[in-house]
């Protein structure tokens, strides 16, 4: 007896650990599920009270509904099989039949499982009313009860199966392609980094070699005692352009090596620590980069409007480098052309401007060398800080470049491969330095500018379609098949209510006899000449053949409902014929319930 006791108190408090767990009742699901409670409490109520149940019996009903209901979540299988075999007992059980087979058919893991509870819970919902007419069962009423059992309780469980198998599954894929995204950025930033590492590579040891040559031998000229003194200038600005751009190449090969480096140490911000080098050029180096232009002989202006802020060391090299490929192509397109360069500081943004007129007549332009890279690595380079570039020929003639910057550094998510990510959620907010901020669901992330006004990301503004929009597809996806499977569901439910309301009228035409043809039918008349003119029977009334009076010994006897009811809905004019020895012995009238 002791080991029975702690057994059941072992089962008691194992269901009571799963119906209890916090996660399972957040205060929604608390207050829906009290909702639930109430309601088929109140239809429980109700039907009991009319179904003439005694106080007592209503209210124990009520209660055992409205404790039964939140049980489901944790004995889901138990309280169907409960429910269902009380069902034929108390009609305030009904309506809990529905909500305890939605219940089992989405919770019970397993489908062999699911089948044997719903298997169990059909042959007990119809045990009581078998053994009621036993052993005159007919098969109508055990056809009828079947397809209930189907409507009200079997359907619900198959529709939140599949519901609930859909979710699982649709999540699951979710999961796998978040994983595959994530998989794919690692592999496209890796290949990134390989391939900055080669790039880093064969500038070191060609482009290298060849600026050494030059700087080595333009030094040698420079010493030749030969050359005049402007000779030996010309070759000074030679040599110091070469050795310059020596300088310029060693901090390019060591960003690209840093920044491998800082990608495998875990992606820190652009531009919210120190330059990478000691030299990077930024927006104070413009001056001495048109200097050496106009040493060149370029005709350059500079123009600066605004009040100067502090720039992220990403977005200063981002500036200088627009001006230096404006000024580039300026020398190799339009040598001669007046050139204007402009520094505009923004309310939330820098706007670089390199602008040059177009080509004086009878100037030369040599061929070109161009590999059409610099206003692409340019774009590039002012996307991974949040920014954009345009350039193209303005009316005149001439040619204009010209970059929008964020004041703000950015973190290094706008890389090569961010067209595979999911763009932040909602809810993310500026940082302290002004980092990105979402201002909706897919739209374009949003930073702060020197004076606290929103900034837009222009490099969301160009990104690939981001992943909230095949989310939205995937939803909408999903909302067509949930909508499907609920047409699908009460179409069946609407043919199997049609075909139970149609064998429900038969039945009840089967069992009923007019008063006109009870009142022709004599007693002492053949029984076959007599059964010509009554129905078969039904099931329905079956009830109503032990009541009434005492019937004739030794006679087999058959009892049908009045066609015209009684005032009083709940009794019904019965009609009863007996027979014996072929023929009817007997024919009475009594009132009765069905």
């Amino acid at each position: 007896m002791t080991a029975r006791g702690t057994a059941a108190r072992a089962a008691i408090g194992r269901v009571w650990r799963r119906l209890a767990r916090p996660e399972q009742w957040p205060p929604y699901r608390v207050v829906g599920e009290s909702m639930l409670a109430l309601l088929l409490g109140l239809i429980a109520l109700g039907m009991e009270k009319l179904s003439d149940s005694g106080d007592a019996r209503t209210w124990l009903v009520t209660v055992a509904v409205m404790v039964l209901s939140p049980l489901r979540r944790a004995l889901p299988g138990m309280v169907l099989i409960f429910a269902a075999s009380l069902s034929w007992l108390f009609m305030g059980i009904s309506a809990l039949l529905i909500v305890a087979g939605w219940s089992a058919g989405r919770r019970i893991a397993g489908s062999a499982r699911a089948l044997v509870v719903f298997a169990v819970a059909l042959v007990l919902s119809m045990a009581m009313p078998v053994i009621e007419d036993f052993p005159l069962v007919s098969p109508e009423k055990l056809m009828i009860l079947a397809v209930s059992f189907l409507a009200i309780v079997a359907m619900p469980g198959i529709a939140s199966r599949y519901w609930s198998q859909h979710r699982t599954l649709v999540e699951t894929l979710h999961a796998q392609r978040t994983q595959l995204l994530r998989e794919n950025a690692m592999i496209a930033r890796q290949t990134q980094l390989r391939e900055r590492q080669r790039i880093a590579q064969d500038m070191h040891d060609s482009l290298g070699h060849q600026l050494t040559l030059i700087a080595v031998h333009t030094g040698a000229l420079e010493v030749d005692s030969e050359l005049s003194g402007r000779q030996r200038e010309a070759v000074g600005v030679l040599r110091g352009a070469s050795v310059a751009a020596m300088r310029e190449l060693r901090e390019v090969v060591g960003l690209l090596r840093d920044e491998q480096e800082e990608a495998a140490a875990g992606h820190p911000a652009i531009g919210a620590g120190p330059a990478p080098d000691a030299g990077q050029r930024g927006v104070a180096q413009v001056d001495g980069l048109v200097e050496a232009s106009r040493g060149a002989g370029a005709r350059i202006s500079v123009a600066r409007t605004g009040e100067p802020c502090a720039l992220a060391p990403a977005v200063d090299r981002a500036a200088y480098r627009i001006v230096q490929e404006g000024l580039t192509n300026a020398h190799k397109h339009a040598s001669g052309a007046p050139v204007t360069v402009a520094l505009r500081y923004e309310p939330d943004s820098l706007l670089v401007e390199v602008v040059n007129g177009p080509v004086p007549p009878g100037s030369v332009c040599g061929p070109a060398v161009s590999g059409g890279q610099g206003l692409t690595g340019l774009r590039e380079r002012a996307r991974l800080v949040g920014g954009m570039v345009h350039s193209g020929p303005v009316p005149d003639g001439g040619f204009r470049l010209a970059g929008v910057l964020p004041y703000g550094p950015v973190t290094v998510a706008a890389t090569a491969a961010q067209s595979v990510l999911p763009v932040v959620g909602p809810g993310w907010e500026a940082g302290s330095g002004g980092g990105p901020v979402d201002t909706g669901r897919g739209r374009p992330m949003m930073r702060t500018g020197k004076e606290g006004q929103p900034v837009i990301d222009w490099s969301q503004v160009y990104a690939a379609p981001q992943t909230p929009m095949f989310r939205g597809e995937g939803r909408r996806k999903g909302f067509a098949v949930g909508c499907g499977l609920a047409a699908s569901v009460v179409v069946v439910l609407g043919l199997v209510t049609a075909w139970g309301a149609v064998e429900m009228f038969k039945s009840i035409e089967d069992g009923s006899v007019s008063p006109g043809t009870y009142e022709e039918v004599k007693v002492g008349a053949a029984e076959a000449e007599v059964r010509e003119r009554l129905p078969s029977g039904s099931f329905l009334y079956g009830g109503l053949n032990d009541q009434g009076p005492a019937k004739p010994e030794g006679a087999r006897c058959e009892t049908f409902a009045s066609t015209e009811p009684l005032e009083n809905w709940e009794e019904d004019q019965a009609f009863r014929f007996c027979f014996k020895d072929g023929k009817l012995v007997e024919k009475r009238t009594f009132v009765g319930k069905v």
